[in-house]
């Protein structure tokens, strides 16, 4: 089944992990068949990752994976949500044995087997859909819904509403680029945005870096360059919403997900995201830690959710699985698989950490040749760490870095 995360909860207790509600939007059932494996593999070291290029064009259907037909072509789509009012208390049905920290519009696919697990969701299809999964393995927590803090603009102290030659004040971008008037209407009002600023005692670019808009743009400039193909207007035009939709696709271990979870506001999220992007040079492998496995120039989309997205294997196992054009310090074990593919009409094969041997993702290539890319990686989210360097004040303590607020 496929379910839409809405809203994150943040753990009151220190000891225990954030998780995240989510709320059903579309469900399937599969029933999984027994499979035997392939006894016969072979393990061996991969030779041709680096000498890989990166192809001009990529002719992939990126709306595949994101439909996540490898479930079956037999899905009912249901749609959907409960909104509990405030101060009430709610009891919530959890599937203990899915372990994920979601993001607010994370898509979650998943494959039930137990039977009081698909019991449960048909019962909740029928009632308010909504449910709850872990981040990690506890008994009981205290929850705490954290409120989403809307900042006013940047300039709306030194502004006044009656002297202002524009009363209006676009919340995005327009979107008919076509009309030149408006293009250079938008430039003009780019320009004279923070011209309040000779008002105050803070220069034009300080008050640019705490408004919301100018943030988004500097995000997405970030976004076509793993993205070529990108298009704004696929992208949510509200910042709460795109700060979510960015931290879904960021290659970041479950501490930083923590920190950007725990921020209330769009514009302090979208900052840290932005230190994140540009502080993060290369990913490692976890379990290793200085095992470097690839860089951040090597990510690209082949989905429509952007460089990363969760996928289930047929054993149930969620993966948030990232995609690079090349990958190292990598072998690969077993021999080429199309079965239950995320990518149709790429073949997988399972890569582990030289140095350790821990599960790292997989290799796909492709089944045609006329199919680009020919071949790329896709790493799995838990077996990564990213590299961030680490500032005078960070060093000496054991600890993920704190990001830009």
């Amino acid at each position: 089944m496929r379910v839409h995360a809405n809203q994150n909860v943040i753990f009151d207790e220190v000891s225990f992990p954030p998780c995240c509600f989510v709320h059903l939007k579309h469900f399937a059932i599969i029933h999984a068949e027994s499979e035997e494996e392939d006894d016969n593999e072979m393990e061996v070291e991969d030779q041709g990752s680096k000498e890989a290029e990166k192809p001009n064009v990529i002719n992939f259907d990126t709306s595949l994976p994101t439909s996540h037909v490898y479930l079956g072509s037999d899905m009912e789509e249901f749609h959907g949500r409960t909104v509990h009012d405030d101060d009430s208390c709610q009891v919530i049905p959890v599937l203990p044995h899915v372990m994920v920290m979601l993001i607010p519009g994370q898509t979650l696919p998943l494959q039930l087997f137990r039977p009081q697990e698909v019991s449960m969701v048909r019962n909740l299809i029928q009632k308010d859909r909504t449910f709850a999964v872990l981040a990690y393995r506890i008994q009981q927590a205290k929850v705490q819904i954290l409120p989403e803090r809307v900042l006013p603009s940047t300039m709306s102290a030194v502004q006044l509403q009656s002297l202002s030659r524009c009363h209006i004040f676009p919340s995005s971008k327009p979107t008919a680029w076509q009309d030149r008037a408006i293009h250079q209407w938008w430039q003009k009002y780019q320009k004279r945005k923070f011209h309040c600023a000779s008002l105050t005692s803070w220069p034009p670019w300080l008050y640019s870096l705490y408004d919301a808009e100018t943030l988004m743009e500097r995000v997405k400039r970030q976004l076509h360059e793993w993205d070529e193909n990108l298009k704004d207007e696929s992208l949510p035009t509200n910042p709460i919403d795109f700060s979510y939709r960015v931290a879904a696709c960021l290659p970041i271990d479950d501490a930083l997900r923590i920190q950007l979870l725990k921020i209330g506001s769009a514009v302090q999220r979208l900052r840290c995201e932005l230190d994140i992007m540009n502080k993060c040079t290369s990913l490692c492998c976890k379990q290793c830690q200085d095992t470097e496995i690839t860089t951040k120039n090597e990510i690209f989309s082949l989905s429509l959710c952007g460089p990363m997205a969760a996928y289930v294997n047929p054993h149930g196992y969620i993966h948030e699985t990232l995609t690079v054009y090349k990958a190292c310090n990598l072998n690969l074990s077993g021999r080429p698989s199309t079965e239950h593919s995320w990518f149709p009409g790429y073949a997988w094969t399972i890569a582990q950490c030289r140095i350790c041997a821990n599960h790292m993702g997989w290799k796909f290539t492709a089944t045609k040749k006329d199919m680009s890319p020919q071949k790329f990686w896709g790493l799995t989210r838990s077996a990564l760490l990213p590299r961030i360097p680490e500032t005078e004040e960070d060093s000496g303590h054991d600890r993920s870095p704190l990001l830009c607020l």
